[in-house]
């Protein structure tokens, strides 16, 4: 189990991290969702190292991943970061990582390159496409032997086509050799039905942590006439209300299913994008029709 404790970052005295709290579970798909700008992308590079705290605390089973190199070993990031040599073909870039990490999947590499139509032996780094590139670093994460996989927007550049070839790859690889993944996108609607569990981040810190069914099974948008939608949601404060003539749509979390539901009130479901937009919207965007 991955625990962050209080976790903060400034860079220049700007905070950028400000206490975030969140415990990673082994053998997991999670989805780290946010805005621009709260904190995500710096959040991975915290974890994973490349990036040192201004406060906090990071354990993996209960011991410090900082200045661990046995901890950081079970522990892969990747992003868009150029950390390897763009100069070096992919087959010697396979070799190195194999060299950090150990155990690399040479079998399930040369698969994917063939499925992506990239050539391992041939080509360099930095002759390829970005959308070749980000392949490049998807099958390198996909095979390496680590626990934890951080994604930062895996599928930057990538086709409708090629994305759906990589999360059916990931859900393949993660079916064959559970291990955990956090994936952060902004792409949600695709990622989705891969999803077990998400952390959503406001203002540096993770303001929401669930899992996608139990979310999902509380989010509801109320429709109907304004009196009796307020009614039947007294006491609770939607996440926005959108106001048409007399008629009122809610979007909640916190839908009162155990209260009857009056006669000319609609109930429907949100999907996980509806959920993340609702919950994220800044106050005043979208309130008033």
């Amino acid at each position: 189990m991955l625990e962050i404790k209080g976790i903060e970052k400034k860079y220049y005295f700007k905070p950028v991290l400000t206490g975030v709290e969140m415990t990673i579970q082994p053998q997991r798909i999670y989805g780290l969702l946010g805005r621009n700008g709260v904190g995500k992308s710096t959040l991975l590079k915290v974890i994973t190292n490349r990036a040192r705290p201004t406060a906090g605390t990071i354990t993996l089973d209960g011991v410090s991943v900082f200045e661990n190199e046995q901890a950081q070993n079970r522990l892969y990031l990747m992003s868009d970061a150029r950390l390897f040599n763009q100069d070096s073909k992919l087959k010697v870039l396979l070799k190195w990582v194999d060299q950090l990490y150990g155990g690399f999947d040479y079998a399930l590499a040369e698969k994917l390159a063939r499925q992506f139509k990239l050539d391992l032996k041939k080509a360099k780094l930095r002759r390829l496409s970005t959308g070749y590139q980000t392949i490049a670093n998807v099958i390198i994460a996909l095979c390496v032997p680590c626990d934890y996989i951080f994604l930062d927007e895996p599928v930057l550049g990538l086709d409708a086509n090629h994305r759906e070839m990589f999360y059916q790859a990931l859900l393949a690889t993660y079916a064959q050799r559970p291990r955990t993944f956090v994936i952060a996108t902004h792409l949600i609607e695709e990622v989705a039905g891969l999803l077990n569990d998400v952390f959503v981040m406001e203002n540096g810190q993770v303001a929401l942590a669930e899992s996608v069914e139990a979310l999902q099974q509380r989010g509801r948008v109320v429709s109907g006439p304004a009196a009796l939608v307020q009614d039947y949601l007294q006491g609770i404060k939607p996440l926005r209300e959108v106001r048409l003539g007399g008629m009122l749509t809610a979007y909640t979390l916190d839908t009162p299913l155990e209260r009857p539901l009056p006669a000319g009130v609609s109930l429907d479901g949100m999907n996980l994008q509806q959920l993340f937009i609702e919950f994220t919207r800044e106050a005043g965007e979208g309130d008033e029709v």
